[in-house]
């Protein structure tokens, strides 16, 4: 119930305590409009000064934890020991492009791929980076407690929503399969003070559970479709399910997304879109047969059905002491090493799940158009420290994007000797989120309205053309 409930901007409602059982299943109803933005409705999004469009989608395969820089796309075999990896750096499809030994998959594909190796921030705590990497906007505060809160910026999916949307049946923004928290839930991953009908389409379950399906388009069972082709049958639905008209005043006004949400429960396209059992055997055995693999493949299938975001989620924490979960924070805390585990675990999945997709994205025409982002929230230290391991480091680390307008086998930025700081062309994570609006066709310092209908920039950044092709 959390993913559903902390991402409702009404304490009366979160007071309420309601079960999943007594929502209408349609994808949370965040995505159908539980609230309507009337004091947070953005600006007239001008299409005249919009800039050409060349992704058509996004998906953001989110990377929580942090992967190291030096382990991975900025390896330094030359820097002493104690800084270099202990694996080995071997060459890639992209001469001078070097990549982990535990990489060979990787190092294949990267003649499809920007490296941007100077990314940077000061954001030490992972709750407070996420936020900055899953909006672009910096925190108020870098702090471990971070919560959500209107006043902070809403997810890039969002925006998309708000200012380009899907139109019909299809959703503008899926997100999956976890909602992720170090401690308390991570800011960053829906709308904000955009308002409910703007959140992500959110499901939890496993895409690799041999049952995976959604129970948020499935009808109650008593109920039969025709019965919802009423607008009236549906409002008493709702009323009666989920009584949020008594304890919300912002859940009024429903009736603009009504249509909305009889066109989801009775989409068969996007039903269709779920249905990962259509894909052959040896291609879902190919993406990998783990929550991660079958993601992605999801993810593929989702764009081809017209969704514009799709962010997917390496893991529901932050990890980094597991062989069989979590993400990328490997202090190597509890006796616990680094390198064992993501020997193990997440160099062996991205070694197998990032180059399936690219070249299932590229073989089918559809990388072109389709913007891939493989971001973490920072990268790790230089230094190794006394657990063989690394530690936080926000002050430089490496994204990798493909297709969607930007160049392929190219190096943005460089880092310097022992991947410290950047030593050319330093890019922000607002910078990255302008880069992400411009290539969707997006203005990236578009104004819309936040708390009190204060005027806000999507980005505040610059996009870094430099990448595009």
């Amino acid at each position: 119930m959390n993913q559903l409930t902390h991402s409702f901007a009404c304490a009366d409602f979160h007071r309420a305590r309601f079960s999943r059982r007594h929502l209408l299943k349609v994808g949370g109803l965040g995505l159908l409009g539980l609230t309507t933005p009337i004091l947070l409705s953005g600006e007239e999004w001008s299409k005249e000064k919009s800039p050409k469009a060349r992704a058509k989608s996004v998906i953001f395969l989110y990377q929580f934890g942090g992967p190291s820089q030096l382990d991975m796309f900025d390896m330094k075999p030359e820097a002493p020991s104690g800084i270099r990896s202990p694996h080995k750096a071997i060459a890639s499809s992209v001469p001078g492009v070097q990549v982990n030994e535990h990489l060979p998959r990787v190092a294949k594909i990267m003649d499809k791929v920007t490296l941007i190796r100077s990314m940077h921030h000061t954001m030490k705590n992972h709750n407070s980076a996420s936020y900055y990497a899953l909006t672009g906007h910096a925190p108020p505060v870098d702090d471990i407690r971070l919560k959500d809160s209107v006043e902070l910026f809403p997810a890039y999916g969002s925006v998309v929503d708000h200012l380009a949307p899907v139109p019909g049946e299809i959703p503008t923004f899926v997100a999956y399969p976890y909602v992720i928290r170090d401690g308390s839930v991570t800011p960053g991953q829906h709308a904000s003070f955009l308002g409910k009908v703007h959140d992500p389409f959110l499901f939890t379950q496993d895409p690799n559970s041999p049952d995976f399906a959604l129970p948020e388009l499935s009808l109650p069972a008593n109920l039969p479709y025709e019965r919802l082709t009423s607008r009236r049958e549906l409002q008493k639905l709702i009323d009666r399910q989920s009584r949020l008209i008594d304890y919300c005043a912002t859940a009024r006004g429903l009736d603009a997304y009504y249509e909305r949400a009889l066109a989801m429960l009775n989409s068969t396209k996007l039903r269709e879109a779920f249905n990962l059992s259509a894909e052959p055997e040896k291609l879902r055995d190919a993406y990998g047969r783990h929550s991660y693999g079958q993601s992605c493949l999801l993810a593929r299938r989702l764009v081809e059905a017209g969704v514009k975001f799709v962010t997917v989620y390496f893991s529901d924490s932050i990890g980094g002491q597991s062989t069989t979960n979590g993400g990328w924070d490997t202090h190597g805390f509890n006796n616990t090493r680094m390198y064992p585990i993501v020997e193990k675990r997440h160099l062996p999945i991205t070694d197998e799940t990032l180059p399936m997709l690219l070249t299932d994205l590229d073989e089918r025409g559809l990388l072109d158009t389709t913007l891939v982002l493989w971001m973490g929230e920072f990268g790790r230290t230089p230094k190794i420290n006394e657990n063989v391991s690394r530690d936080h480091w926000p002050q430089c680390y490496t994204v990798l994007l493909a297709g969607g307008g930007v160049k392929r086998g190219f190096v943005y930025g460089a880092s310097d000797k022992h991947a410290a700081y950047p030593a050319e062309n330093p890019v922000r994570p607002d910078d990255l989120a302008a880069t992400i609006f411009y290539l969707l066709g997006i203005e990236p310092h578009t104004e819309v309205r936040g708390v009190g209908n204060r005027p806000l920039l999507i980005s505040e950044g610059k996009p870094v053309t430099s990448i595009i092709a």
